[in-house]
């Protein structure tokens, strides 16, 4: 292993240390990437054993007739809203992105997009995807014109899924730079739930309807990479061909994790997300946000203003079924 020189030998000379530092220098520098590498590898061969170990457990005692853990086969999240509360830095990164390529609608020519906090709350929880959203809109007030094209709007159907990829991705750096400025942290409770989770034995998934590669970086940032590259199982908008409320995505991970989806519990922040578990046959509780506050949650197994006063005990032994926050804070309140 290349370790520290120092000049504390007898007989070497300062002007022969100086000489030789730049060498090991060279040496520590041309290790470095290699060693990072390989550390990677080893935690992700950790990550991949452990996996496989909590998968053979599942399995053995699906086997057998029963489930672990109160008959729960897996616990799934989904990120935006539920991980972080993402919202309004979602909306803060679409309208960069709309002013940086300078995207103006029809009906409204003198200034660029800006989308209010008030409108954000009510076209997420209409439509869900990035891309999505931006069609949604784009189709209500006409196709912009934008300097991706050159000041002009989309001529025909390609170039409005040019024009949206590139807003796209661009909106995604701009995210990502949002994430990991350190100003921004897990939900409460959400680390600790995975963890207890994942010791009892019940494999941990995280599927989003967002860009893979914004997903993968909030959770490298947010959980860290060793917790992230733990989990059973992530998917992002990216693996599936229909967004939420289309199912698809949670139907996919139940096989992929090879689980009865009634035997798994999703977690999730609005009516879209609860409309794809409960489609795919799966349980669901709820930890909304202030967006998603008001929302009618019907189906849902619980719905918790906060996961902080969840435990996974709860989960499998159903504590937490039929409770409501909202209807015990208006009780309080009277």
């Amino acid at each position: 292993m290349v370790g520290t020189t120092t000049c504390s030998a007898p007989g070497v000379r300062p002007a022969a240390c100086r000489a030789v530092q730049p060498t090991v220098r060279a040496i520590r520098c041309a290790w470095a990437a290699p060693l990072r590498w390989f550390q990677q590898q080893q935690q992700r061969g950790t990550a991949a054993a452990t996996r496989a170990q909590r998968q053979a457990v599942c399995a053995a005692v699906a086997a057998a007739g029963g489930a672990p853990s109160g008959g729960l086969q897996a616990l799934i999240f989904d990120c935006d809203g539920v991980i972080v509360e993402s919202e309004d830095i979602h909306r803060m990164a679409y309208n960069a992105t709309f002013a940086h390529f300078d995207v103006r609608c029809p009906n409204a020519p003198g200034a660029p997009v800006v989308w209010s906090e008030e409108y954000y709350d009510d076209l997420q929880n209409r439509v869900g995807g990035g891309k999505p959203k931006m069609r949604h809109y784009f189709g209500l007030n006409g196709w912009p014109t934008s300097s991706v094209l050159g000041g002009r709007a989309p001529a025909n159907e390609a170039e409005q899924t040019q024009l949206i990829d590139v807003l796209q991705d661009w909106k995604t750096e701009k995210y990502k730079d949002i994430i990991g400025s350190g100003e921004v942290s897990a939900r409460p409770g959400v680390v600790r739930l995975m963890s207890e989770a994942q010791a009892a034995g019940v494999p941990v998934a995280v599927c989003s309807a967002a860009t893979k590669s914004a997903v993968e970086f909030v959770l490298g940032s947010l959980l860290g990479q060793e917790r992230f590259t733990g989990l059973d199982l992530f998917m992002a908008g990216d693996d599936v061909k229909e967004k939420k409320p289309d199912p698809t995505i949670y139907k996919v991970a139940a096989q992929r994790l090879g689980v009865d989806p009634a035997a798994c519990l999703v977690v999730e922040d609005s009516t879209i997300g609860l409309a794809a578990a409960l489609g795919a046959g799966m349980r669901c509780l709820v930890t909304y946000t202030n967006s998603t506050r008001s929302q009618d949650f019907a189906g849902a197994d619980a719905v918790v203003a906060s996961l902080e006063g969840v435990s996974f005990a709860d989960l499998a032994g159903g504590q937490h079924v039929g409770k409501d926050d909202r209807v015990a804070a208006a009780t309080a309140n009277q």
